[in-house]
């Protein structure tokens, strides 16, 4: 088992990660926004799946794979760019909308499982996201404290947690704030181009990088 100590390092250091911003928070505030909370818990649920097949992932040594084969990495790095850039047009591309009672938008002919894949590939597709898995579960890692595999179950099912609790957050922030931007298109038009512009440049910097 894993000291009281160590987790509670451990845990402060993912508050860090999942405060900065990054793509996967601005797919949940714009789902969440644009689509209503169910949409952004789907989102979320999508990211979370994404985030426990990366510790898996890291788990099993892939991670190892992808940094012994530099192209391998290149290519789910480019995949991962054009995905987050294709996601920021299309957010830019979608008209701007009369919010209905409670935020939900459209729920019928956008099915929460449009929302939930977005999640899923968004994170699932950068390959920073299994390297920052594979060193960060690493380190509070005790041999002498029992079993290693036991000690990574429990950090990754932490990981995941904390992970949940931030989008869920996201999640109903973005559905409040969109009560206020139904009688606002203009805050509507300027919280799309921000979100496709803010993909867009996670777009470019995975590919730089």
């Amino acid at each position: 088992m894993i000291s009281a100590h160590l987790l509670a390092v451990y845990i402060a250091a993912l508050f860090v990660v999942y405060a900065v911003p990054g793509p996967d928070m601005a797919l949940v505030l714009q789902t969440s926004i644009g689509r209503g909370m169910r949409s952004g818990f789907a989102a979320a649920g999508g990211l979370g799946l994404a985030r426990a097949t990366h510790v898996t992932l890291s788990a099993c040594g892939v991670a190892a794979l992808l940094r012994s084969a530099p192209w391998l990495y290149e290519v789910v790095r480019y995949g991962g760019a054009v995905y987050l850039a294709w996601v920021g047009i299309q957010i830019f591309r979608s008209p701007v909308f009369a919010l209905p009672e409670g935020g939900v938008v459209g729920v019928e002919s956008r099915p929460l499982r449009t929302a939930f894949v977005k999640g899923l590939l968004t994170n699932l597709l950068n390959p920073k996201a299994l390297l920052f898995c594979s060193v960060l579960l690493p380190q509070f890692v005790r041999p002498e404290a029992g079993p290693v595999a036991l000690q990574m179950v429990e950090l990754g099912m932490v990981l995941l947690a904390v992970g949940v609790c931030f989008d869920v957050m996201y999640a109903i922030g973005a559905a409040r704030i969109a009560g206020w931007m139904r009688a606002h298109p203009l805050a509507q038009t300027l919280q799309r181009w921000t979100f496709s512009a803010a993909l867009i440049g996670f777009a470019l910097r995975l590919s730089l990088d």
